[in-house]
């Protein structure tokens, strides 16, 4: 990879360490403010979210009613408001300065309600997106289910209700990070092929970072924005602890080229179900779809697909979308890795000391909040008025509420009686009820013995069950806060 310039360790005023859509991002603003800027990462970005993201700028296409449920979830979705509108002048600065493929690749969001969803989840949630809508005045139209041309789905998963957003589209990531990065290198940053391993610190002013081969490279301001991998760079740092810590919300992704060349004009998707953002189908080019995406969170950034969640996938989107998938050719099997707080919510604002910036934890937001954090934070570091309001998720803080134990209880059981049904189970009428019936009361004692007082959100709840370390993670956590009030 190109750099401009070599990094010798001085001159830089700021440091990004985390060469994703959100590190080139910020990057980019800051050079064209005058800023010497150095971004860290490896060129093959191991672990990142970015690479293998489906890229859809929606914030409606992402409401559920837990996100509604909290002040905290409504602030979220208000910045993805926000962000959306800066979309199109985003991308026409940087395609007028950058070469290579198209950046967007889909006209609007499709959202559909199919016969495998339930009621508690697809329901609650496709009625949600469309009631926000609403109040905010952003126009969107019902659309016969007939009329999906390129939908197909088998019958007893076929679309019941849909309708379209044309205010929501989708972009290639692999060629919005290679724009951002040939726009950076223009404006003057410095690339360095390495992972950030260390922030160097001086008492309570952070100088810089060291990389994976040693060096040290110094700089007035250091901003983490590594995705999951930032938990080893606030590991080095005294206020660490106190910062909800990171784990990883591993997704399976895929590639495919259609048996007849054909794709999508609009993003597909259902509403977000099973703990993950809901099945979608995005155009790409060359008659590709992207089809995604799994959630399962893990403790440690994960490379490698698991079977079950590849098979999962495939087998959801042939089915419940496009039946000549089954046809089609798999081109490429891709993992990400969403950086996940333990309360839930984005890390973002000042870390506690001189110097640093936390720029991570933004789930599945990232990429599409990206030109807003850019913004906002390069003015922040230069001591201007900020752009958005994100004091509530400054990364120093106690845990944030998503529901009362009880109603947290209820969404996960609600989402893996779903996970249920979407792989086509089979089991008696009354069953369902049997089964809630012994789930809710074991989960809610689960709850109680995880901790007395804080309950994570509903998917790390889940996971907890079977991950004895992120039940270590959480404990700690949980008594950290405790202690410092």
């Amino acid at each position: 990879m190109s750099t401009n310039g070599e990094a010798d360790g001085t001159g830089f005023e700021v440091v990004i360490a985390g060469n994703g859509v959100l590190g080139l991002s910020l990057a980019w603003v800051l050079a064209q403010r005058g800023q010497r800027v150095a971004v860290l990462g490896r060129p093959n970005r191991p672990w990142a979210g970015s690479a293998a993201a489906g890229a859809m700028l929606g914030s409606f296409g992402e409401v559920t009613t837990s996100l509604l449920a909290t002040e905290h979830g409504r602030a979220k979705l208000e910045l993805g408001i926000q962000a959306t509108k800066l979309w199109p002048r985003w991308l026409a600065e940087l395609e007028a300065g950058t070469e290579g493929a198209p950046v967007k690749t889909a006209d609007g969001t499709t959202v559909i309600l199919n016969a495998i969803g339930t009621a508690e989840i697809d329901d609650a949630n496709y009625n949600a997106i469309r009631a926000e809508l609403t109040r905010y005045d952003e126009p969107f139209a019902d659309v016969d289910p007939a009329d999906l041309d390129w939908v197909d789905a088998e019958p007893i998963s076929r679309p019941l209700k849909a309708f379209h957003i044309p205010g929501e589209h989708a972009v290639d990531a692999a060629a919005l990070l290679e724009r951002l990065e040939q726009a950076a290198l223009r404006a003057g940053v410095t690339l360095v092929p390495e992972f950030a391993t260390l922030v160097v610190h001086q008492g309570e002013r952070v100088t810089g970072v060291v990389t994976d081969s040693g060096r040290t490279i110094s700089a007035d301001h250091v901003t983490l924005a590594a995705g999951a991998r930032s938990q080893e760079l606030l590991d080095s740092l005294p206020i660490g602890s106190r910062v909800p810590r990171l784990v990883s919300g591993y997704g399976v992704s895929s590639l495919v080229r259609t048996a007849d060349g054909t794709t999508p004009g609009s993003v597909i998707r259902t509403p977000n179900r099973s703990f993950a953002c809901g099945l979608h189908v995005v155009p790409r080019g060359g008659g590709h779809v992207y089809l995604g995406a799994t959630n399962v969170i893990s403790v440690e950034p994960r490379d490698t697909a698991e079977m079950r969640d590849l098979v999962f996938l495939l087998q959801c989107a042939h089915r419940q979308v496009r039946r000549n998938l089954w046809n089609s050719d798999v081109a490429k099997v891709q993992v990400g890795n969403r950086p996940v707080s333990m309360d839930g919510f984005p890390l973002l604002g000042r870390g506690g000391m001189r110097g640093l910036w936390i720029m991570t934890g933004t789930y599945r937001d990232g990429l599409h909040l990206s030109p807003l954090l850019a913004q906002d934070f390069a003015a922040r570091i230069l001591g201007e008025q900020p752009v958005a309001d994100l004091d509530r998720f400054a990364p120093l803080r106690p845990p944030l509420r998503t529901g009362t134990r009880e109603e947290i209880v209820d969404v996960l059981i609600d989402h893996q009686m779903g996970i249920g049904y979407e792989q086509d189970w089979t089991i008696p009428v009354e069953w369902h009820q049997w089964i809630e019936m012994d789930l809710r009361p074991a989960t809610l004692a689960w709850a109680n013995e995880l901790d007395p007082e804080f309950t994570p959100p509903a998917e790390l709840l889940f996971a907890s069950r079977f991950d004895p370390e992120l039940v270590s993670l959480l404990r700690k956590y949980y008594a950290t806060c405790r202690e410092n009030g």
